[in-house]
């Protein structure tokens, strides 16, 4: 059965009216306003999804140190992010995602979407291991390494979340057949095969065009079950820091990810819970409406 995941849940906090132009994005809102975050995993529950990914992507004890927090508060806010998904189950059923954002993301550069940082893989692991361990210890259902730019990156955060005892995905951001680093899709998924805490692999926050191609290497190199969740298509300026062009995001392409082995869909930037309601409904044909 194919497993529907949540959209963009920065692109619903904005959608009413939250304000996330700080560096900790809508991981602000933990400490700031956690019902608008509980709203906001509900809406996208309500729309079929059945799995949520938390709102610790760009959460990290840094980050939140620098907003004056100190270490203790950063722990329980980034342990509220898991209990918050749970809080907004509609049916009780969902799961929970914890994310793990890259190490760009904690930068707001926008160099997620370029990799290669000039950090070794061990120094990668080092500052992804004490989230990972927080995030786990809270209790999600999965964890989701997410937005991979490199390589590197992913091996690092095989490191850091070996031996936490909870399964994961590994999504990378890519563009066409490579990274965005520019390595090879069959390098990057190959990096999972035969690790048995990852229960797929795939991409994310990717122009949707580029995931049947991607999902089909990812079958193949991995051997895993695979995961795509794709952003509008649109592109992040960072210098203006706003979204161009037009979105490409379309249910009808579920099928043709569906023929690719594509297990576990959804969205990502830009994506909302009318756009996961029409997926879901493109999934699960006459499963009846949205839920209340």
């Amino acid at each position: 059965m194919t497993v529907v995941l949540d959209g963009g849940l920065a692109t619903e906090l904005e959608a009413r009216g939250h304000d996330l132009s700080g560096e900790l994005w809508s991981a602000r809102l933990l400490a700031d306003d956690p019902a608008a975050i509980v709203a906001a995993h509900r809406a996208f529950f309500r729309a079929g999804a059945t799995v949520a990914t938390t709102a610790s992507y760009q959460a990290s004890l840094g980050g939140f140190a620098e907003l004056g927090l100190d270490r203790d508060e950063a722990v329980r806010l980034l342990e509220l992010s898991v209990e918050l998904a749970r809080e907004a189950r509609v049916t009780g059923d969902e799961l929970v995602a914890a994310s793990i954002g890259p190490y760009g993301a904690t930068l707001a550069d926008g160099s997620e979407y370029r990799g290669h940082y000039g950090l070794t893989v061990a120094e990668l692991a080092t500052f992804h291991r004490p989230r990972a361990e927080i995030l786990a210890a809270a209790g999600p259902d999965l964890l989701a390494c997410e937005t991979v730019p490199d390589v590197d990156e992913a091996e690092a955060m095989l490191l850091a979340i070996e031996g936490l005892d909870v399964p994961a995905w590994l999504s990378y951001t890519v563009e066409g057949e490579s990274t965005r680093a520019g390595q090879p899709l069959t390098e990057a998924f190959a990096v999972a095969r035969g690790n048995d805490q990852i229960v797929a692999v795939g991409v994310n926050c990717c122009d949707p065009r580029d995931v049947a191609a991607a999902a089909e290497i990812a079958r193949e190199a991995s051997g895993k079950p695979v995961i795509a969740y794709p952003n509008s298509g649109e592109t992040w300026d960072t210098r203006a820091r706003g979204w161009t062009g037009e979105s490409r995001f379309s249910p009808d392409l579920v099928r043709d990810w569906l023929a690719a082995g594509v297990a576990y869909v959804g969205g990502c930037c830009r994506v909302s819970p009318d756009d996961i309601a029409a997926l879901a409904a493109a999934v699960r044909p006459g499963a009846g409406s949205p839920r209340g």
